[in-house]
């Protein structure tokens, strides 16, 4: 995975890489809700952690710093909706713009990663669960966030 995808991300990234040890929350970024997981202190595992439904600038700040704080998040990992073909969409756009805002409001460092197949990876894995459609849809987002952070922890490890 290309932690990377386009120049307007880099600097956010500029010399300031995610640590090697700390917790690092994973971001299934969307326009209403946003997917969340998170890894253990060494960054070997990652789980879900929460889908937050978002509400207005302000409330979406406190809620991301204290969970930052709560959590002790060292790094942001945000999911990048790309094109199959590799280019990026209006959700690509957003999503860069919501990694900078966390950048911004928490002075973490942020890495972008293609999500390209995470959410349908995960609806394949809810489908093989005995869930009911209601718990299955409460969980689609923070299993993609989970599944997105996993990719480049392994990334990472290679």
């Amino acid at each position: 995975m290309d932690d990377q995808p386009t120049s307007e991300m880099n600097s956010v990234d500029e010399g300031m890489p995610l640590p090697l040890q700390g917790r690092l929350l994973g971001v299934d970024y969307g326009t209403v809700r946003v997917g969340l997981g998170i890894s253990d202190p060494s960054q070997s595992i990652a789980s879900p952690l929460e889908v937050y439904t978002r509400r207005n600038e302000s409330l979406d700040q406190k809620f991301f710093v204290q969970l930052v704080s709560q959590e002790r998040i060292v790094g942001i990992v945000v999911g990048l909706p790309i094109h199959l073909s590799g280019k990026e969409s209006e959700k690509s756009r957003e999503s860069t713009r919501f990694g900078n805002w966390l950048h911004q409001i928490t002075s973490l460092p942020v890495r972008w990663v293609d999500e390209r197949f995470t959410t349908s990876f995960a609806r394949d894995l809810l489908n093989e669960s005995h869930l009911s459609g209601k718990k299955k849809k409460a969980m689609l987002d923070k299993l993609a966030a989970q599944i997105l952070l996993s990719a480049f922890l392994e990334s990472r490890r290679q």
